[in-house]
């Protein structure tokens, strides 16, 4: 009992020890994980030994959503290329450009890992494409636009766990709720001072317009949106060169200038960049120079990759299978159909307080959102399915 004793108090004194050392060694601009803020006071004996925000990672890490980024779109879908890259290799990536520049600022790398493996995780089933096909059907019912971050908070915060969710902090949900890689910002400043009412707000504001532009609380939440962007625009012109839907030759010449070629020169050429243009200074920037290239390479992704019509064959067939799935849950939350799978597969078990506060609209969205491509697929007819192409 004594040894037990010893083992609980020697572990108490290394997290004590370790957050001393996050006082003594971060940026004054870090959050420190003495900082963090829960919706839910949790004891000390339910967090264990672990800091704050390295027990967010591991919760979003052992969250079934998580589990499911494996077989997620990240741009091409429908394609059997196993070194095309998915929604989990992009997070991972997102997290190790984002810890790297954190690293060198001095900042929190537990709470940078914790938002870059969550920001993506209410993505549907076939990216963007799915995302838009989704909040149109979303629009229609009533229940606000669909946009893929808002639902990576509804996941983490009100659905998993059978509807407990995860009791994350304020600080890893906002970095989340606000990481929009697709916005171009040479700099961003945090809007410090939020509140779990504040997230709230700007959830609602999001979902009336997406148009509303939502800044991170922290250097840390800045820095993951930055790195979004770096960990996608040279990985996703490298798979479109491998799918051969560009060439090589064919990137602008003005941003191939400044940040080169290929993905490693990029992504090495916008962190360094990122470092020195942020290093001592209240907000994460590139300089005006890379800025603009970065800018210039984005627009042409948009318009040579991700607008392709070459790549975006199957989008009516895709869009006609989620209004098909949509309607028949409704109908089967209507109709009570206990046999449909989203009472098998989804409602079994959950929380009464998710079924009281969501209508059937929502409890759809957060069904078909949570599917993985391959699952999606299965609930449609065979009949309609498209065929995965070789690549």
């Amino acid at each position: 009992m004594k040894t037990e004793k010893y083992k609980e108090n020697t572990l108490d004194m290394i997290k004590t020890a370790l957050n001393k050392r996050e006082e003594e060694n971060f940026s004054p601009l870090a959050v420190l994980s003495s900082g963090c803020i829960r919706r839910e006071y949790e004891e000390k004996r339910d967090l264990g030994y672990r800091q704050e925000f390295s027990l967010d990672v591991d919760r979003i890490l052992y969250s079934l959503a998580y589990t499911r980024y494996i077989d997620k779109t990240q741009v091409f879908y429908l394609i059997n290329n196993d070194h095309i890259t998915h929604r989990v290799l992009h997070v991972q990536l997102v997290s190790k450009i984002a810890r790297t520049i954190g690293r060198f600022l001095g900042l929190n790398e537990d709470l940078i890992e914790a938002i870059s493996l969550g920001h993506d995780i209410g993505h549907t089933p076939f990216g963007h494409d799915g995302e838009k096909f989704l909040s149109e059907l979303c629009e229609e019912s009533g229940i606000g636009y669909f946009l893929h971050n808002v639902q990576s908070v509804q996941f983490l915060d009100k659905l998993e766990r059978k509807g407990k969710g995860w009791n994350l902090s304020l600080q890893t949900l906002d970095g989340i709720l606000c990481h929009d890689g697709e916005i171009h910002n040479q700099s961003l400043k945090p809007e410090r001072g939020k509140t779990f009412e504040t997230l709230e707000q700007e959830i609602l504001m999001k979902k009336n317009n997406p148009d509303v532009k939502l800044i991170p609380m922290s250097l840390e939440g800045c820095i993951v949106r930055m790195a979004d962007t770096i960990s996608y625009i040279g990985r996703d012109i490298e798979d479109a060169i491998r799918l051969d839907v560009i060439k090589r030759s064919d990137l602008p010449a003005e941003s191939v200038k400044v940040l080169g070629n290929t993905n490693g020169n990029i992504i090495y050429n916008l962190v360094t960049d990122v470092i020195k243009n942020s290093y001592l200074n209240i907000h994460i920037a590139f300089s005006p120079e890379v800025s603009e290239a970065l800018r210039c390479l984005k627009a042409f992704n948009l318009e040579r990759i991700y607008l392709n019509p070459v790549i975006k064959k199957h989008t009516p067939l895709i869009r006609d299978l989620f209004r098909m799935l949509f309607d028949r849950y409704i109908g089967d939350l209507e109709k009570d159909n206990r046999e449909s799978v989203i009472f098998i597969n989804f409602l079994q078990d959950i929380s009464r307080e998710y079924t009281a506060k969501h209508r059937k609209e929502e409890i759809v969205r957060d069904f078909i959102a949570g599917m993985t491509d391959r699952y999606f697929l299965s609930q449609c007819p065979e009949k309609m399915r498209p065929v995965t192409e070789a690549g």
